[in-house]
């Protein structure tokens, strides 16, 4: 009721002063300027409790606010480093896949379930099915940004629990569904995971990300601005930095998680094939939605509701895993299955 009721006391006082200013005005006993100067002034003291009125009802929600954050600063971190955590850099980068399940903190069923693989150095291993299927999920539990319920996920013979995430995270390269950048230029963008790399590196990675076309058209190039969160570059644009970013760190292990959707199919081919060049003693794992992108995988994981539902190469799965078989008559023609 407060602002209503000020508002009408606000406007009944201006009423009062004009209705006796007027006939004070008529009367020859005031002038219209001291009339005025009353409006102003009572404005004025009015304006100061509509002020008060205003900061009254913004202190409850702040202070709801300022709970809600104290909850989120006092919550306690539940991905942690075990005692004796190892901090030793892994010789290869052998990921496997022993029987994981998982379900999220707040979830009553499993997300995946029964998720036994292996991928190896050289490889690329590909997870695709439809959407919700359980396929972003599995790539986050390699870096651990989630601990599974069931079974454990290796590194070399080693639970990824048992390895300090610093060690972990510093042997990946992960690239995430939307392209994120930060404010600064392209070669901040691109040098932010691996901060020693030199100016040779920066643009290697990008020629490798298909971004040194667009990146030289601009008059900067390389020292080109980026706003917060890549707002002035495309969608394309933006995934292929990210690409460029993850390939600048030089990781073991390359995770593309749906990293090639919003490129056009020619830049795609480019990019996976000068990428396989550069990753040919690197575990590559690519989450996708297009058959097109993992058409020449080494292993494709099909994903049906958290469950796998098919595993092997291209020509396989369209033998013997009907899921598979449906997403890839979905989207290619009779000619690109032939």
């Amino acid at each position: 009721f407060m602002m209503p009721l000020m508002m009408f006391v606000m406007n009944s006082i201006t009423l009062l002063i004009v209705w006796v200013g007027g006939h004070s005005i008529n009367d020859g006993v005031m002038q219209v300027g001291d009339m005025m100067a009353f409006i102003q002034y009572t404005m004025q003291i009015i304006m100061a409790f509509l002020m008060i009125c205003m900061i009254s009802v913004m202190l409850p929600r702040a202070a709801v606010a300022a709970n809600r954050i104290d909850e989120v600063l006092k919550t306690e971190i539940t991905i942690k480093d075990s005692h004796n955590a190892l901090t030793e850099k892994t010789n290869n980068a052998v990921v496997k896949f022993d029987h994981v399940d998982f379900k999220y903190a707040d979830g009553e069923e499993n997300v995946l379930e029964d998720i036994d693989f292996e991928a190896k150095p050289g490889q690329t291993v590909a997870i695709i099915g439809s959407t919700g299927s359980g396929k972003s999920t599995l790539a986050k539990l390699i870096p651990r940004f989630f601990d599974v319920t069931n079974g454990k996920i290796t590194l070399d013979g080693v639970d990824i629990r048992d390895i300090s995430i610093e060690t972990l995270r510093s042997q990946i390269g992960y690239v995430p569904q939307t392209g994120i950048l930060f404010s600064g230029d392209i070669n901040s963008n691109i040098s932010y995971g691996a901060p020693g790399i030199d100016e040779a590196g920066i643009k290697e990675a990008a020629q490798i990300a298909q971004a040194t076309e667009f990146i030289e058209d601009k008059p900067d190039k390389f020292e080109s601005a980026i706003a917060q969160g890549g707002t002035n570059v495309s969608g394309g644009q933006k995934q292929r930095l990210s690409i460029a970013r993850a390939i600048a760190r030089n990781p073991k292990i390359y995770i593309f998680d749906d990293s090639f959707s919003a490129l056009d199919y020619k830049t795609d081919v480019t990019l996976r094939a000068a990428l396989k060049e550069k990753t040919q003693d690197s575990t590559v794992i690519i989450v996708a939605q297009r058959i097109s992108t993992i058409l020449n995988a080494d292993q494709i994981i099909v994903l049906d509701d958290g469950n796998m539902a098919g595993i092997g190469t291209h020509k396989e799965l369209m033998k013997n895993c009907e899921v598979y078989r449906q997403i890839a008559m979905s989207q290619l023609s009779e000619e690109e299955l032939a």
